[in-house]
């Protein structure tokens, strides 16, 4: 080779993945849990130390405990007594518990942390991450996509976008982005504090009661232990409104180049929490808007979006981080599947199907949370507020919103009759020869679960790899006498058992096993 040419080195592998994010290296683990190869391409040289998204909605929590990822991430949660979710940071906790959910508020954990974990589990699944390897290039190449980043050249059967909002890859594919971009900005900063007025709370709170307004500023001043605070901040005034510290990351991405200054910091923090708080260090600081976009399409041939390359939103209600990593499970498997060359027709098409309406739900919430956040509403927005609130104080009124907000009323459309059809199933306590465990402990592998609670499944029933059957007994039910549970907890199948003769129950369970294969 002649001076002056970079080497590239050529290489090949089943799936890459650009972002080494939340929504990236969960994927990556749960294609690597299937026995997918897969690299990840990550620009950062390293991880960057920062809250960002911080919080761990109940949905979520429940789907990385059904794959043991939920046990080490609570020995990281952020010190503080459990808080109610908030809708657009009014003073009515979100009540989770008429979902029937072992973790009925959010877990506060920085997301550093949570990336942190979930690279050590890629990794020991068989993932290869390499860092500081920006994406530069992507050529679709018959039966695969071609990625060039860095001095490599990586064929790939598929490549899944989790690149961020101002994603590499998208820019690349020329795909639009379309949405409504960024009019009110806002500042994330982790600091130290040298000093501290009575003003700075001492943990965690309800979001209604973390907001402060002074000298011209909205601020959320947040304790992160051992002597960190999470400080989210921006003009009370013009187009300036409040943001909610939880998802920073989803919000537009940066705001602009002009770099936050330590002396911009300090001087909010004097206005907002007296003279008597100093700002002793800033670990880091970043600007980020409330831009709300979303792709028209999440997959483009051989490439897949998720997390905020597929969508953005006002940061409110803490959903940007969870939208991510919810992408990733239900992506993981059917990709695995068709990678593995075991997914029927449209398998891979469904993850558009059934996310894009997920994500266009949250970017319709988080707007009108928007409005009703808004430091400084008109009379028309405050007495809206009043009402709103009201009616949060209605148990219906508030499980709806909490469903929402938490994402346990989450149904994908699927096919057949049964009413727990396309629903989540609750992690219920069971009852085995082998003696009681938890339904969660059933997901562990990644595996779909056929579910026998009344000896609806005829015995000899040959099922396909990486379908688990379970026969067991469960004293609370789960609406059915047998459940067919794909390997992200959605129920595809559910037959009463005596009301479906045996021929047509075997041929309904084959058929739907297809669907999970």
């Amino acid at each position: 080779m002649s001076k002056g040419v970079a080497m590239v080195t050529e290489s090949a592998t089943e799936v890459v993945v650009a972002g080494a994010g939340p929504a990236g290296l969960l994927l990556a683990y749960e294609l690597a849990l299937a026995g997918v190869e897969t690299v990840v391409l990550e620009k950062l040289p390293r991880r960057i130390e920062q809250a960002k998204g911080g919080g761990i909605q109940p949905r979520t929590a429940e789907l990385l405990e059904s794959r043991g990822l939920l046990e080490p991430l609570l020995r990281r949660t952020t010190p503080g007594d459990p808080v109610g979710a908030h809708f657009a940071a009014l003073p009515v906790p979100l009540d989770c518990t008429p979902w029937r959910t072992r973790h009925p508020v959010p877990i506060a954990i920085p997301q550093w942390e949570i990336e942190e974990e979930l690279e050590e589990r890629a990794t020991a699944a068989g993932a290869k991450i390499l860092r500081g390897t920006a994406v530069s290039g992507v050529e679709p190449d018959g039966g695969g996509v071609v990625v060039t980043a860095d001095g490599l050249r990586l064929r790939a059967r598929y490549l899944a976008a989790c690149d961020g909002a101002h994603s590499t890859v998208r820019k690349l594919l020329g795909l639009p982005f379309p949405g409504r971009p960024g009019t009110h900005r806002a500042v994330l900063a982790d600091v130290r504090l040298s000093a501290a007025s009575s003003l700075v709370p001492q943990q965690l709170g309800h979001m209604s009661t973390m907001m402060r307004h002074a000298g011209g500023h909205w601020a959320m001043l947040a304790p992160l232990g051992g002597g960190r605070y999470r400080f989210t901040f921006g003009r009370a005034e013009g187009a300036d409104t409040a943001g909610d510290p939880g998802d920073a990351d989803t919000a537009g991405g940066t705001a602009g180049d002009t770099p936050v200054t330590p002396e911009e910091i300090a001087t909010v923090l004097q206005a907002v929490y007296g003279r008597d708080t100093v700002l002793g260090a800033v670990d880091n600081a970043s600007r980020f808007t409330d831009a709300t976009r979303q792709l028209e399409h999440y997959r483009a041939g051989r490439v897949l979006f998720l997390g905020d390359a597929a969508h953005i939103h006002p940061p409110l209600g803490g959903q940007g981080l969870n939208l991510g990593l919810q992408d990733a499970f239900n992506l993981g498997w059917k990709l695995a599947a068709v990678v593995q060359d075991r997914a029927p027709r449209g398998l891979l098409d469904s993850y558009h199907a059934e996310r894009h309406p997920v994500g266009a739900q949250v970017l319709q919430h988080t707007s009108a949370q928007r409005v009703l956040a808004d430091p400084r509403p008109s009379e028309d927005v405050a007495a809206l507020r009043d009402i709103v609130v009201d009616l949060l104080r209605l148990p219906e009124a508030n499980r709806h919103l909490a469903g929402l907000v938490s994402g346990l009323s989450l149904a994908y459309p699927l096919p057949g009759d049964h009413p727990i059809t396309g629903r989540r199933v609750p992690d219920a306590d069971l009852v085995t020869e082998a003696g009681p465990l938890r339904l969660s402990t059933l997901f562990g592998s990644g595996h779909a679960v056929l579910l026998d609670l009344a000896g609806a499944v005829p015995a000899g029933l040959r099922l396909p790899p990486r379908v688990d059957l379970v026969r067991a007994a469960c004293p609370d039910g789960l609406g059915a006498a047998a459940l067919l549970i794909r390997p992200d907890g959605y129920v595809c199948w559910a037959s009463d058992g005596a009301a479906t003769d045996t021929t047509s129950l075997l041929a309904a369970i084959a058929d739907n096993l297809a669907r999970v294969n």
